[in-house]
């Protein structure tokens, strides 16, 4: 197989690189529950991710899709946007006493961490309510796990190791170990509440899945007939806390992070932005974001987040596993066979987006996905098919809340302490931080 869709082997284990977008449609279309996650693949990641949505596959995958997906409808989303705009403005206090610290006209500010922690407090907030302080802690220990996870300690093949005792593998177990207390800590908390009858109306996403998955009268799904054992549903509790804090909150964070790194690159853009910005929302200070009718009129900005997606998507590497034979176009994919792609070269790619594929363009989408390239099955931040990222509203809301609030507040250049080099650590983020000059308008 030649061209842009090939085979190649590891270890025995045969792989499909899947670079054809026509391809990439099939993948698109493809509902079976025969491609999924590879269960070797995914042991890896399993003490940070379990076994939950973005690692599951078949009815257990499909069951909690069922919970999750109506949590992240537009109409739910119009309900969090307060969330998003106060606690992106506690961001803003703190970064106008940062400026204030060092003279009161501007201040390098590593964006990274903030970012993070704002968007941690918004899915905390509208995702587990009233437990949004101990969602922090989960957070914290979250991502010194994915950062033990990322290093690179163990020899390409050797599984068994770990396995092993290692000093790396014991802080994996430990860390594993305290963020599964603090969730079933949240989860305690809340059913003693629902005992009480604290809060009664509160139906936030934990609460729907602490219902969905201890109501042993729910049909319909095999994997219900394991949840019937306590023990098995807040396994499953945990495994979906940990994936929504992990995906909810880091991804936006990354995303914001690229965006307003590129925006300190691009002054031009910036005051293009601010003036769309300042037109659509002269008050914006005191304005509530309820109304999406005025986000519809931030064509720029959507323009400027759809190219920052395109030349780093969050994430660069989507991989299924043919769980049976499987016809995706006219190739018939054996079992066990690894599918992979890579968005970074596909977004990046001359023949689909231009000799100035590896520009910032956002002009380039003027027209919507469809006329920005020759193929929009090339372009894919959030993902592809049924398994499509299901928060992808979400993130693409709060990240238009915050620029709005951030850009019509700041102005951000180049700090010449910035180091440009992405690297991949489970998402793509700048190596040696994100050092920013931030002035306060």
């Amino acid at each position: 197989m030649e061209g842009p869709t090939y085979m190649y082997s590891i270890r025995g284990k045969q792989h499909l690189y899947v670079g054809d977008p026509e391809l990439l449609k099939e993948l698109n279309i493809t509902r079976s529950f025969d491609l999924g996650k590879s269960p070797t693949m995914t042991k890896v990641v399993r003490p940070l991710l379990g076994d939950g949505i973005l690692m599951a596959n078949g009815n257990h995958w499909s069951f909690q899709r069922s919970i999750i997906a109506p949590q992240f409808f537009l109409s739910k989303i119009q309900n969090m946007v307060d969330l998003m705009g106060e606690s992106t403005k506690e961001i803003m206090r703190k970064w106008e006493r940062c400026i204030g610290e060092n003279g009161g006209k501007m201040a390098e500010i590593v964006i990274e961490n903030d970012l993070k922690a704002l968007t941690t407090d918004v899915i905390c907030k509208a995702c587990f309510g009233r437990s949004y302080v101990q969602g922090i802690q989960i957070f914290d220990k979250l991502a010194s796990l994915q950062s033990t996870l990322a290093r690179p300690t163990l020899p390409f093949g050797f599984s068994i190791l770990r396995y092993l005792p290692t000093k790396g593998n014991r802080e994996i177990w430990r860390l594993e170990k305290e963020i599964e207390k603090l969730i079933l800590k949240v989860v305690e908390d809340r059913e003693q509440d629902n005992q009480n009858n604290v809060n009664q109306n509160q139906k936030d996403l934990l609460q729907i899945t602490i219902d969905s998955t201890t109501d042993a009268n729910h049909s319909g799904w095999g994997i219900l007939k394991k949840l019937r054992h306590k023990h098995e549903a807040k396994k499953l509790i945990v495994d979906m806390c940990k994936n929504i804090y992990f995906a909810g909150s880091e991804s936006t964070a990354v995303l914001v992070m690229w965006t307003l790194i590129i925006l300190a690159s691009h002054p031009q853009w910036q005051e293009r932005l601010r003036s769309e910005i300042l037109e659509t929302y002269p008050n914006i200070s005191t304005y509530c974001f309820r109304d999406m009718d005025k986000f519809r009129k931030l064509k720029q900005l959507t323009m400027v987040i759809q190219e920052c997606l395109r030349l780093y998507s969050p994430g660069i590497i989507v991989s299924r596993e043919a769980l049976e034979e499987i016809k995706l176009g006219e190739l018939m994919v054996p079992k066990g066979t690894i599918i992979q792609f890579f968005i970074q070269a596909l977004h990046r790619e001359p023949d689909v987006w231009g000799q100035d594929a590896t520009e910032f363009k956002p002009e380039r989408f003027l027209g919507g996905v469809s006329e920005a390239c020759k193929n929009p099955n090339a372009y894919m931040p959030f993902g592809v098919g049924s398994r499509i990222c299901l928060g992808q509203n979400f993130a693409l809301t709060e990240a238009k809340i915050m620029l709005c609030l951030l850009l019509s507040n700041f102005s951000f250049s180049i700090s010449p302490n910035y180091r440009h080099f992405p690297s991949y650590n489970m998402l793509l983020k700048p190596k040696y931080g994100a050092p920013i000059l931030v002035t306060k308008l």
